[in-house]
């Protein structure tokens, strides 16, 4: 038999390095199980059930090693972006400001995603006054993201330093999660200072995608892994600079190729106009998914998000947490946009990933730059 290789080295990596563990913090790790209506493939089942035997090894971690530590897990929601369910609510926030935020007619919109702006603003100053509840380092090993939910912004405005690892895979401990994180930082800073002198962004790739992806008025920033910061959010594996376009003006083509965890059966072609997907083409099974979130919710269409990668140590194409950190790709996302800069909320926010991609950064002058050629990064 196999000897599985200890995740020791690589959990006291996450929680000193990534993490900036210090002493006396509480940690709370979750993660989620597969419900028995989900249709999971034999190797996602090996790899979802992989991934809650690390979470718990993770907190288990750190209860010895460090002192404190939780673990909680719940039933997978339906889709990323979803909110997650009270109980984890409760457990990072506590009882007396749950309770707070349901007196305040705010937890029942928080939890379905139809808080208003004031409503969002009033829960935020709930939580903080009750931030001695409050865990300080939360690691997020569940399948379905919770990086664009109400509930991770309003943990991080209370201070908490949240690494999101949606789809994660215990094998990126040995591959992605060793990359350099100094030069990683220092190669990303670079990346988001160019992107921010540009006012329009397009984006071609070999297999006919075409897109004019609109920054005015936007900031791109970048996920470096350092997440030692109060209030520090990103993905580990982290790398890549992103940014949310400006709602209403991206148009073009995008040729996916790639699902979050398999290569499409073929692939499925998605118009864009005024920023939004106004049709798909192709006969993935995938195709059937993205039109039902797009009936359940319009803001599903919407273009959330441009990210491109920035992590030498990233390979992998067949799960998207890993794939969207290859350095030289870029990432369009579908719906959610609200956790960083964007204006549309959607119980929904899924990347797809493009290879080898062209990238030309157009300044408001006109003029152009190219960023990324044939998939090669040159800055």
């Amino acid at each position: 038999m196999a000897t599985i290789p200890s995740l020791d080295a690589a959990f006291r990596s996450l929680y000193e390095i990534n993490m900036g563990i210090r002493p006396g913090e509480r940690v709370l790790v979750f993660s989620d199980t597969i419900r028995s209506d989900e249709n999971v493939s034999p190797a996602d089942r090996d790899r979802r059930t992989r991934l809650n035997a690390t979470a718990r090894s993770a907190s288990e971690y750190a209860g010895k090693v460090y002192g404190t530590s939780s673990f909680i897990e719940f039933p997978a929601t339906p889709a990323s972006g979803v909110e997650p369910p009270l109980e984890l609510w409760s457990a990072t926030f506590g009882a007396t400001t749950i309770a707070a935020l349901d007196s305040a007619g705010l937890l029942t919109k928080l939890l379905d995603k139809s808080a208003a702006a004031d409503q969002i603003a009033a829960a935020r100053e709930i939580v903080i006054a009750g931030r001695g509840a409050l865990a300080d380092i939360i690691i997020a090993l569940s399948n379905n993201s919770t990086s664009h939910t109400r509930f991770r912004a309003l943990a991080c405005a209370a201070g908490c330093r949240f690494a999101s690892l949606p789809h994660f895979d215990p094998d990126m401990f040995h591959s992605s999660m060793t990359v350099d994180w100094n030069a990683l930082a220092a190669r990303t800073a670079r990346l988001v200072q160019t992107v921010n002198r540009a006012d329009w962004i397009r984006v071609t790739t070999p297999n006919g995608t075409n897109m004019e992806i609109c920054k005015q008025g936007r900031q791109a920033e970048g996920d470096d892994g350092l997440l030692t910061a109060a209030g520090s959010f990103g993905n580990l594996p982290a790398g890549e600079a992103y940014l949310a376009p400006l709602e209403g003006m991206s148009h073009g083509v995008m040729i996916i190729e790639w699902g979050p965890t398999r290569k499409l059966e073929q692939p499925l072609r998605l118009t864009v106009e005024k920023g939004v997907v106004v049709n798909i083409e192709g006969d993935d099974i995938h195709r059937e998914k993205l039109e039902a979130r797009f009936a359940e919710n319009s803001n599903c269409r919407n273009i959330a998000e441009l990210g491109i990668g920035t992590n030498d140590k990233a390979s992998r194409p067949d799960n998207v947490l890993e794939a969207e950190k290859i350095l030289g790709t870029i990432h369009i996302a579908l719906g959610d946009n609200t956790g960083f800069g964007g204006t549309v909320s959607a119980p929904f926010h899924e990347d797809y990933v493009f290879y080898q991609p062209t990238l030309t950064a157009v300044m408001p002058n006109g003029e152009t730059k190219v960023i990324i050629d044939g998939g090669q990064l040159l800055i």
